[in-house]
């Protein structure tokens, strides 16, 4: 998202503080009495009745928006990149915080229709650097298709329970930066690429499912888990450590920017203070080059193609 049009800034702007935190970073809601709630990381903001304030710095509003960009200091572009991807909810104001969330749980997930041949998804993912046994493995699992999702042709990324069943899917555009859940999606599922073997103890995590095909592209020897996040909550995260207690070893492959770097620290935070994961060893490794791992492979890619077309030269040890 390297530009933001009006309409991206006032779909993110709907999005209350209160649906964005339960969304992304339920680990920061702390209940601090009926129809109320604080955060962990600002003591002194207040939530209540869809709208906050920030007693701290005497200022408030009702979009998450302004309080990611004013309190805590993320800038525009990053901020909306947080929120994509959340629906605002439709809100009366003579129902409770719990009853609306309520009504936003439970609901039945619809993923959109597969096309018959994934021509468009081929050619999109070949240019994004993606090895072809990377994505015939996703193809054949299910966790990859392409579809139409309001008129436009997208990949859509797939995630499964332990039995099988579609959780949660999220697509990405072809021919546009469209990014977006699909109605009934449960976080707890996020995209996943399993290990080899399933008794492996690394995962290695992502804001986007792109950046974990571009993972295994770059490094087809590492054998863990891949998982997508699908933004920067660690939902997902906390849900598959609770269904694969054997992981010990976690490496954070966030983004290389102010919200990649802002959720692996509050990720590593949490974890320290839960007993459940006191085991794991958390590292943060964002890519060397780039903003995210697809960016780095890119940069392989083009870096490996220079060195032929220049002749013989000293082997880098990268091998694509």
């Amino acid at each position: 998202m390297p530009w933001l049009s009006k309409e991206q800034i006032a779909e993110a702007r709907r999005v209350d503080l209160l649906t964005y935190l339960q969304e992304r970073e339920p680990h920061e809601l702390v209940r601090s009495a009926p129809g109320e709630y604080r955060t962990v990381s600002h003591g002194s903001l207040v939530m209540s009745n869809g709208a906050w304030f920030w007693n701290r710095g005497q200022f408030g509003g009702v979009s998450a928006l302004d309080y990611l960009t004013k309190v805590q200091g993320i800038g525009l572009v990053a901020a909306v990149e947080m929120i994509d991807g959340i629906r605002a909810p439709i809100i009366s104001s003579s129902l409770p915080v719990r009853e609306h969330r309520q009504r936003r749980e439970g609901k039945p997930l619809v993923l959109p229709p597969q096309s018959k041949y994934p021509t468009h998804l081929l050619s999109y993912l070949h240019d994004r650097g993606i090895h072809a046994d990377v994505i015939k493995k996703c193809l054949e699992r299910g966790s990859l298709y392409e579809g139409r999702y309001n008129g436009e042709t997208v990949c859509v990324f797939v995630g499964h329970d332990d039995a099988g069943t579609a959780r949660f899917g999220c697509v990405r555009g072809v021919n546009s930066d469209m990014k977006r859940d699909c109605s009934g999606s449960d976080k707890r599922f996020s995209f996943h690429l399993a290990a080899n073997a399933a008794a492996n103890g690394s995962l290695a995590v992502f804001e986007a499912p792109i950046d974990a095909l571009s993972h295994a592209t770059l490094f087809p020897e590492w054998r863990g888990h891949r998982l997508s996040l699908g933004g920067t909550s660690d939902v997902a995260l906390m849900a598959f450590l609770e269904r694969h207690p054997h992981i010990d070893n976690i490496s954070l492959c966030l983004d290389a920017d102010d919200a990649g770097r802002t959720a692996s620290h509050k990720i590593v935070a949490a974890h320290a203070g839960d007993v459940r994961f006191s085991h794991i060893t958390v590292t943060i490794d964002p890519p060397m080059l780039g903003k995210d791992y697809n960016e780095a492979l890119l940069h392989a890619i083009r870096t490996k193609r220079e060195q032929t077309q220049a002749g013989p030269r000293k082997e880098t040890g990268l091998s694509l």
